[in-house]
């Protein structure tokens, strides 16, 4: 039985990985590492990539919808940036997919490896759809803030990008409450990823968002405002980008 479910895990592991290198580009295995920041001292230094897209990616991993859970696990240690990718999208797919107690898997799931999300593409294809989505129906977003005071910048980011869900609905809260425990956050990646989440408030309810933004412009770090504001008209945009 023990080698039956080996050669059953080896073999669907090994068909993805199989796919995933026909598709392989080696112009952009060698760009991904300047683009994602896998060098020397950087934030994902030591990364390495395959050269597929995320629309690639999850193009493939249609036909592996139903992969259990312990394959995804085998994907999401793997070394290759897109197949740690491929893993977060199987997620994806199968939170969508699934009944409640498949859901409930899921974000367990999800919640317990959020260690190998460990770049920003990862964690944006990923937490509003997973997390987000699931704590719209929980009305439990206790999570969110544990994520969001740990210290760690991944989880960091997966929580403010999980607010998306919120977003979506019309519930702005939880976007802003994070936001300004963001607003002396040293890392950029967080000023662009708490900007983005302002920008879809402001997409949905500018008068909300300039609230918040007349309370807390002359504090943000000014990239976390310039994404807040790329929408807004040029006249708008000076006034606030005045204010730092």
């Amino acid at each position: 039985m023990h080698l039956r479910w080996l050669n059953r895990y080896a073999g669907a592991v090994l068909a993805i990985q199989r796919d995933l290198r026909a598709a392989a580009d080696p112009v952009k295995a060698a760009f991904f590492p300047k683009f994602f920041k896998a060098g020397k001292g950087e934030y994902a230094e030591g990364d390495q990539f395959l050269g597929l897209s995320v629309p690639q990616v999850r193009s493939i991993m249609k036909q592996y919808a139903n992969l259990p859970l312990d394959d995804i696990h085998a994907l999401l240690q793997s070394k290759w940036h897109e197949e740690r990718l491929a893993g977060f999208l199987l997620l994806v797919l199968q939170y969508e997919r699934g009944n409640d107690s498949d859901r409930v898997s899921v974000v367990r799931f999800y919640t317990e490896h959020l260690d190998y999300a460990n770049n920003w593409d990862l964690v944006d294809a990923s937490a509003y759809k997973i997390l987000g989505r699931h704590l719209l129906g929980t009305k439990d977003p206790a999570i969110l803030d544990r994520l969001a005071a740990s210290g760690h910048l991944w989880r960091e980011r997966t929580a403010v990008v999980a607010t998306y869900a919120f977003i979506r609905e019309g519930d702005f809260s939880h976007t802003f409450r994070l936001a300004e425990g963001f607003l002396c956050h040293p890392h950029d990646l967080m000023h662009k990823a708490t900007g983005w989440m302002l920008r879809e408030v402001g997409k949905r309810n500018k008068t909300a968002l300039c609230a918040f933004l007349d309370k807390n412009a002359v504090c943000m770090p000014r990239t976390m405002l310039r994404y807040a504001i790329e929408r807004f008209p040029e006249s708008l945009r000076q006034h606030y980008l005045l204010a730092k």
